[in-house]
């Protein structure tokens, strides 16, 4: 709290009046972040039809690239209150993030009633398996061109399709064993 107000020239008890705790303007901050991505990818949902699921999906996925190239500071709350959300504040945060899942669940929905799926697999658990994708995919876009000193969006969004190609279709050719 200190750092915000000294930051932006504001007193502390200014903060505290208008806001009781960081926890509270942390929440605000999160919640704000969470209606903002998901405006922003209703907004530009409609400019992914008429590709390939593949194509929809990765576009989907990069939507949210996006708008954090847009919003770094936004990008640093969206992390800190998924990958490190304060115990305490780890309910309030998924009730928060509730609207963006479900609309992120509604797209994968959508996209895995069109794909081919293997024997025995449902979409339900496609689903499931996309929205951890999902989840995870930029810091796996991350590793998988450290070895690359550009971090370019050229750069991060050819990796970013590798890697979902990968993710989508494996890396093993069915019944190979060795």
């Amino acid at each position: 709290m200190e750092r915000i107000c000294a930051n932006h020239g504001i007193s502390k008890g200014m903060m505290y009046h208008y806001y009781s705790s960081k926890d509270e303007l942390f929440l605000l901050c999160a919640e704000k972040t969470f209606a903002d991505l998901k405006g922003y990818i209703e907004e530009n949902i409609e400019g992914i039809t008429g590709h390939s699921v593949l194509d929809r999906v990765k576009h989907y996925f990069m939507l949210r690239e996006y708008y954090f190239q847009q919003h770094p500071r936004q990008k640093a709350i969206f992390e800190g209150a998924l990958i490190h959300p304060p115990r305490h504040l780890a309910e309030e945060i998924q009730n928060l993030r509730a609207p963006l899942r479900a609309m992120n669940r509604t797209f994968l929905a959508a996209q895995a009633a069109k794909m081919q799926l293997r024997p025995g697999l449902s979409q339900e658990k496609a689903v499931r398996y996309l929205e951890s994708v999902e989840y995870l995919f930029w810091d796996l876009v991350r590793n998988y061109q450290s070895d690359q000193e550009s971090a370019q969006l050229h750069t991060i969004l050819q990796a970013g399709e590798e890697l979902l190609e990968m993710a989508l279709f494996g890396i093993l050719q069915q019944g190979e064993t060795e």
